[in-house]
């Protein structure tokens, strides 16, 4: 067997592709003097090419800068390697970790992501995932159960495997990982009133699905013991931040009816806010939680640092990511996931401001 020969020079490595402007596949395999199905299964590393040949196809690679071109890759292999994925949101750390954990779940399996911002908004959902499925995406991760009739049946249409997060749903065909976030809200609640708070507000801003969803956990509990009052809800739909919860804290603090009590504690739909409204209550003078108890939800960063700490929900989002990544790893390739419908659950974590 002759020696291979040497790659050619870097004048002729830059010529190639000249035509095009991208160095394709072709050209690297003319100038490592193989066959393009050969460039091919090297590059992939298949066990059948022998590793002195993938270590020439590479140099060659190498030398020309060739990148793989996936869009060709699904087109000629009927096999996509992206997955598309939508939030609502990159502001709320609760999705970083989440997306970071679907990455390290998808990426050693080959997938990609393209990121879909929504802004909360279900028109906007829709247009992002009409744009997704012209990439022809292997498969969807979408945030929660509430989309529009449209998006529904561009999901339902398109034959992509999808799999729903943050919440979960006992709907035939329907695959989701999640946690109850109304049980969460309740939970909490019955906390507060374990420990004797009767005028209990739940503030909110955003006013996502999931945040309503908490919000009716609370109004059960208020409910079934006699205790709720519609003046106790505080809902704004502005974004959620420090300052509103801040804003939102000195407003419901100032609101004193004649012939009410005064709020003896406030469960915040968002860590968050209630990071905002414990600073606004140590600049005021008002003592938390002797006068005033303040509890949060999904234990974001820097919660446990909060004078005093702060009571909350914590949420799995970094396993619910990798479950999500998981469950739809199994759909691609063919497999049933079971259960088909999975709840993670949460933690009440009772700190000093409860």
């Amino acid at each position: 067997m002759t020696a291979p020969s040497p790659p050619r020079s870097r004048s002729t490595a830059r010529s190639a592709g000249r035509a095009t402007g991208r160095v394709t596949l072709a050209d690297v395999a003319r100038l490592a003097e193989v066959s393009p199905i050969t460039v091919s299964r090297a590059l992939r590393g298949e066990r059948a090419v022998d590793p002195a040949l993938i270590e020439r196809v590479k140099a060659a690679a190498d030398r020309l800068g060739y990148v793989p071109d996936p869009a060709a890759r699904a087109l000629a292999s009927q096999r996509s390697t992206h997955v598309a994925v939508l939030i609502p949101a990159l502001s709320n750390a609760l999705f970083v970790d989440l997306l970071e954990a679907v990455q390290r779940c998808l990426r050693p399996a080959g997938y990609q992501t393209l990121i879909g911002i929504t802004h909360y908004d279900p028109v906007e959902e829709e247009q992002l995932l009409r744009e997704q499925l012209q990439h022809r995406p292997a498969g969807l991760l979408v945030t929660g159960l509430d989309h529009s009739e449209a998006t529904r049946a561009l999901i339902a249409a398109s034959g992509v495997p999808c799999v729903h997060m943050m919440e979960t749903s006992d709907a035939p065909g329907v695959y989701s990982v999640g946690l109850s976030q109304e049980d969460a809200g309740a939970a909490m609640t019955r906390h507060l009133l374990a420990r004797g708070r009767r005028r209990i507000a739940f503030a909110a801003a955003q006013l996502d699905p999931r945040t309503l969803q908490r919000l009716a956990g609370w109004r059960r509990e208020m409910v079934a013991t006699g205790l709720h009052d519609p003046s106790l809800e505080w809902l704004n739909p502005a974004p959620s931040s420090l300052a509103e919860g801040a804003r939102l804290f000195e407003q419901i603090a100032a609101h004193r009816p004649m012939d009410k009590p005064p709020v003896d504690a406030i469960f915040f739909c968002n860590d968050d806010l209630a990071q905002g409204a414990l600073l606004a209550a140590l600049r005021s003078g008002v003592a938390v939680p002797q006068q005033i108890a303040i509890a949060g939800f999904n234990d974001l960063t820097g919660s446990d640092q909060m004078v005093p700490p702060l009571t909350t929900v914590r949420t799995p989002r970094a396993e619910l990511g990798r479950a999500a990544a998981q469950m739809l790893l199994d759909l691609m390739r063919g497999e049933a996931p079971v259960p088909a419908s999975l709840d993670l659950g949460f933690e009440l974590v009772l700190r000093g401001s409860s």
